[in-house]
């Protein structure tokens, strides 16, 4: 099973950036689907959630109305649109999978975005 971010770099306060992750080595419709975010010296922390139909989003209050998550089944692709984006989003992002129904978890190898000007 591989996890592989794509998308991240460096932009200025209030630009955007679209996060991608391809899953392969799995059956990617039976997979929840997570953004996590980790900054230097601070714990990991969830960003936004997608189940694995698609019918159901979740983020953390942080970002709530920036940050958009969704999922192309067809494509074993979860998406993660930043916009307006702000110093302190800056951070490793991971996608992780979990399989329905089970404890199998799988993680991305990350990916830097820095905000700053």
């Amino acid at each position: 099973v591989q996890l592989v971010e794509s998308g991240g770099g460096l932009v200025q306060p209030g630009g955007s950036l679209r996060l991608s992750c391809v899953a392969s080595g799995l059956t990617f419709s039976r997979y929840e689907m997570r953004w996590y975010r980790q900054a230097p010296g601070k714990e990991r922390e969830l960003v936004a959630g997608i189940t694995d139909l698609g019918g159901t989003t979740s983020y953390a209050n942080s970002v709530k109305g920036r940050f958009t998550i969704s999922r192309d089944n067809a494509k074993n692709t979860v998406y993660l649109q930043m916009n307006s984006l702000k110093p302190e989003d800056t951070a490793v992002y991971y996608c992780r999978a979990r399989r329905l129904a089970s404890t199998t978890i799988y993680w991305g190898q990350g990916i830097q975005v820095t905000v700053s000007s």
